[in-house]
């Protein structure tokens, strides 16, 4: 049967207030009483229902965690790290897939159905109004990964994607690349433009320098490997700065394909540094992100929201480098 609040008063000795208090959080209880309670529920098994807990305190400690690129292994890193980060602060992520959605307001209609406390949307593609409905609402909401803005509606982190398209620029201009692709996501994806718009601006000093891009339809090795495919029809330039390093492994496989051969023929830089890159059979050289520091930041954010919802929005940056590895040529 089912150990009750009630089983732990009698067991301990104390007031059923007394239990109730030991298990609530910013409670006040004795030490003394804290650890007699304790001892008598551990010794019957005892584990307190958070969700009726809830309808006392109005706080289920719900984290709803939103994202639509399930198709990127990135996340299943970033949902590694979000959902264990927000468990060790004592909160529970509730993970919500919204692939499909274009509507704001159904997704902030299904998050209030679950009484969640705030929500993080882990995503580059979501337009940024999907954060704001939520901020709208009176929801307390971090966008990680999110669109970085001097001046954010909503709490932003993540990297300046402008600054990481710079960065591939100036990594293949010092290769002596002539002939240089962007081959983006999907192109309404803000993380997509902005990361062409880095790269323009990091070739336009140098005007003999052929620039061409094409988007893919999704981040996702697929659509990485079509697009490539694709574009094989009308030839290829010397070298190309793929916007995710999934789409860059989709174009690898579809180089390899074609039998051209990397970086001898045709040079890849991608941008994540997911652990896939790294594996010897693929060894991409890309542009990281740090991750974890990313995703610290915002569950930092979070528990801060929730004493404090009013905390006016910030963006934070965080810097990237690049990762060395095999689908460059070396610098000249």
């Amino acid at each position: 049967m089912t150990v009750t609040l009630k089983d732990v008063a009698n067991r301990a000795g104390v007031s059923t207030s007394a239990v109730s208090r030991t298990f609530t959080d910013g409670a006040s209880v004795s030490v003394k009483m804290r650890q007699k309670v304790r001892k008598a529920a551990n010794e019957l098994g005892y584990s307190p229902n958070f969700l009726a807990r809830s309808l006392t305190t109005r706080r289920t400690k719900l984290i709803g965690l939103v994202s639509n690129n399930f198709h990127n292994p990135i996340f299943l890193e970033v949902f590694d790290l979000f959902t264990r980060s927000l468990q060790d602060r004592g909160l529970r992520p509730l993970l919500v897939n919204l692939s499909n959605e274009t509507d704001p307001e159904n997704s902030v209609r299904m998050l209030r159905q679950y009484s969640v406390d705030g929500v993080i949307v882990a995503s580059s593609t979501l337009p940024p109004a999907f954060s704001k409905a939520f901020r709208d609402k009176m929801i307390p909401v971090v966008n990680t990964f999110g669109r970085h803005s001097s001046n954010p509606e909503v709490h932003v982190v993540g990297i300046d994607n402008i600054e990481a398209g710079r960065m591939a620029a100036r990594e293949l201009v010092a290769r002596g690349y002539k002939s240089i692709a962007f081959l983006g996501g999907p192109e309404a994806a803000t993380s997509t433009q902005d990361r062409l718009q880095g790269f323009r601006e990091g070739l336009a000093a140098y005007p003999d320098i052929e620039l061409r891009h094409s988007f893919a339809a999704a981040y996702s090795f697929k659509a990485g490997r079509v697009e490539m495919l694709r574009l094989s029809e009308s030839g290829l330039a010397e070298a190309y700065f793929c916007g995710d390093d999934v789409l860059s492994i989709g174009v690898l496989s579809a180089l390899k394909d074609m039998n051209k051969q990397v970086p001898q023929e045709v040079g890849i830089i991608g941008l994540n540094n997911m652990e896939m890159a790294g594996w010897e059979n693929i060894a991409l050289t890309t542009i990281a992100q740090p991750i974890k520091q990313i995703i610290a930041s915002s569950v930092e954010l979070m528990v801060a929201m929730l004493d404090e919802p009013d905390r006016y929005p910030e963006a934070r940056l965080f810097p990237c480098q690049v990762v060395e590895r095999e689908t460059l040529r070396p610098r000249v």
